[in-house]
């Protein structure tokens, strides 16, 4: 873990230094339970017109299921006959367009991965994608004003690359991918999430305010909020400093989204357990008190080291000749005995 907290600060990845102070988030309260077992598998969320809509990780066509806040039931169902590999996350443009993250990828071995677009009325559509340098695993979609959607990938190393379209999307394509940035974490130490202290840096779900002006990335443990420039771009943003929700104590926790107030919505696949949905409120305007409206800078060059002593260079040739002197001469020992 030090190793990869070493290698974000060497790459001026954001999130390298202690996390926004300005503000203190309010802690999760429990909304409802999510007791279908359709959605047992629980991975994206998106809200639409105050709508809640939840995405399972699986299954053999797109569905996504429109949840009442106050129980969490099914009352109502989207679906396209489109057939996913691995779907993982769900957003959702203002026409009420779901854009389904078919990124999933464990082994690291498709050689393309896919957005699955299911529009109000028109047919869906598929839009293959290919990484320009290689094959990752990825669990969130991010689609800013813009409706250019952007891909953080899912790395346990503790840095996630961000990837847009190189142009527009092709039909069915693939389209290449073009890695435009990385995302980091400071440390944490909010518990939870199914692999340890290693949750705390993996990359498990996001979302966009519906205002547009606070982005969201989720790991297993926390949500960390950004605050997005004027000009929308969701990549800048993720070069900010944000504010830390901790997300405490969820299984499996891959699902987050926005409610128009400014509440943050967050889920978890149950893993034998419940698969609660659970409400911060005020973390929109928490995460504008808190972020600063400018990129944050990489950190500073370490200081170089002093001289070292004249003397220390001869003792420290010397030894390295006892040792390679004493390591001749036990190879050349063993050697003998071997003949």
């Amino acid at each position: 873990m030090r190793a990869a907290l070493v290698a974000l600060a060497a790459l001026g990845v954001s999130l390298v230094g202690v996390p926004a102070a300005a503000a203190t988030p309010a802690a999760p309260e429990d909304l409802c339970t999510v007791t279908d077992s359709r959605l047992t598998e629980l991975s994206g969320l998106a809200v639409h017109d105050g709508e809640i809509w939840a995405m399972a990780d699986g299954g053999r066509r797109v569905t996504v299921y429109r949840l009442d806040p106050a129980d969490c039931a099914v009352v109502d169902t989207r679906t396209a006959e489109l057939d996913p590999f691995d779907a993982e996350d769900l957003a959702v443009a203002p026409d009420g367009t779901f854009w389904v993250a078919d990124t999933g990828d464990n082994n690291r071995a498709r050689e393309t991965v896919a957005l699955l677009v299911v529009p109000p009325r028109d047919p869906p559509r598929l839009h293959r994608l290919v990484y320009p340098d290689g094959a990752h695993d990825a669990e969130a979609v991010l689609l800013g004003a813009d409706g250019v959607p952007v891909v953080v990938t899912k790395e346990v190393t503790g840095i996630a690359g961000v990837y847009r379209p190189d142009g527009p999307l092709a039909e069915p394509g693939p389209t290449p991918l073009r890695r435009v940035g990385s995302v980091g974490f400071a440390r944490s130490e909010t518990r939870g999430g199914p692999i340890g202290a290693l949750g705390a840096f993996t990359v498990t779900g996001g979302a966009v305010s519906p205002d547009g002006r606070v982005v969201a990335v989720r790991t297993y443990t926390d949500a960390w909020l950004y605050r997005v420039p004027p000009s929308g771009d969701l990549v800048a943003a993720l070069q900010t400093t944000p504010l830390q929700v901790p997300l405490p104590d969820e299984p499996q926790g891959e699902a987050i989204a926005f409610l128009p107030d400014g509440t943050l919505l967050s889920g978890s696949e149950a893993r034998g357990r419940d698969g609660r949905l659970r409400a911060v409120p005020g973390a929109v305007d928490a995460a504008l008190a808190a972020a600063p409206p400018v990129p944050t800078p990489p950190p500073p060059a370490a200081a170089p080291p002093e001289p070292a002593p004249e003397w220390r260079p001869a003792v420290i040739g010397g030894g390295v000749a006892v040792v390679v002197l004493g390591l001749a001469a036990g190879a050349l020992a063993l050697h003998t005995r071997r003949r």
